[in-house]
């Protein structure tokens, strides 16, 4: 890759290389969901600091081994970012986490991040001579690369245990399937097994995350509010003062069409207006509703989005 960021010598490297850059830049800012969540709740919650303290210990190895090989500068300029958006995200998790997750990350963050990173740079730099430098670093970078994809199923048993999904960054999954794929093929065109083998177990932890989110995602529900007048029964309430009842249902079990040519699908809101009272009508008691002698009028409008 020399002679330049793009060295276009090789295309099918490099083209790989550009590709894993760009997919890679979108895996370090698929978290930024998970913060924003965070941010607004103002606390961590169940979220794991694990999965960016791993990455960032990862992609210091990468920018230790670019320039150790020399001559991998796709290698070196998505790393870099890397290390910067971790380094963002580990800041944001301690500010935002209960003392004990915040103690843990810092734990977290000396023994890896410091400790061990010093360890590897001085056995490499001091225990092995220049031409066996890079074998032993790629392997190191070998197995923390597979680290990196393994981190997010630490959630595993959570999300079995809850049956939840809540807390599986699925985004971030299937980021990761893309990136193993373009990073599978940078390697093979290198001829850098360093790169290429870490990806085939990517590509296989992040499937593995993706259907462990198929499997416990909960279906949407359909959400009935209906309106009703409590005028004249003694409990204060009034046609001007409606009382809203919510009914969750299965969606597949709610079939709906619009007078209009499109089926209306997924959450809507229907209200029932009887020409002279308002009755609620309970899903559970549908007999009673046929009782009512008024004509109804019902109106089917689009629940706003969520």
């Amino acid at each position: 890759m020399a002679g330049g960021l793009f060295d276009m010598s090789h295309p099918a490297s490099a083209l790989a290389g550009i590709a894993g850059n760009i997919v890679s830049f979108f895996v370090f800012l698929a978290p930024m969901a998970t913060f924003l969540q965070i941010y607004r709740k103002k606390t961590t919650g169940g979220f794991s600091s694990v999965p960016y303290v791993v990455a960032l210990f990862s992609c210091s190895l990468l920018i230790f081994y670019a320039l150790l090989k020399t001559h991998s500068p796709l290698l070196l300029t998505i790393n870099s970012f890397g290390c910067c958006i971790e380094t963002v995200y580990i800041i944001a998790y301690l500010v935002y986490a209960p003392p004990r997750a915040r103690l843990r990350t810092l734990a977290y963050f000396f023994v890896l991040d410091v400790a061990a990173f010093g360890l590897v740079l001085v056995v490499t730099m001091y225990a092995f001579a220049p031409a066996h430098r890079v074998k032993f670093l790629g392997s190191v970078c070998l197995a923390f690369s597979m680290a990196v994809f393994v981190a997010p199923l630490s959630i595993i048993v959570k999300v079995i245990k809850t049956k939840s999904v809540e807390f599986l960054p699925v985004g971030l999954s299937f980021c990761l399937v893309l990136s193993a794929v373009a990073w599978f093929c940078y390697g093979l065109f290198t001829k850098d097994p360093f790169v290429m083998y870490p990806n085939v177990g990517g590509f296989f932890f992040s499937c593995v995350q993706i259907g462990l989110y198929c499997w416990y995602r909960k279906p949407s529900n359909a959400v009935l509010p209906t309106t009703t007048a409590d005028a004249g029964n003694g409990n204060g309430g009034s046609a001007d003062q409606p009382q809203v009842q919510v009914i969750e249902l299965p969606v597949h079990s709610v079939a709906i069409l619009s007078v209009g040519p499109v089926p209306i699908l997924g959450v809507h809101k229907i209200e029932v207006i009887a020409a002279e009272q308002q009755t609620v009508i309970d899903v559970k008691d549908a007999a009673k509703a046929a009782e009512v002698d008024q004509p109804e009028v019902i109106e089917i409008v689009p629940a706003p989005a969520v």
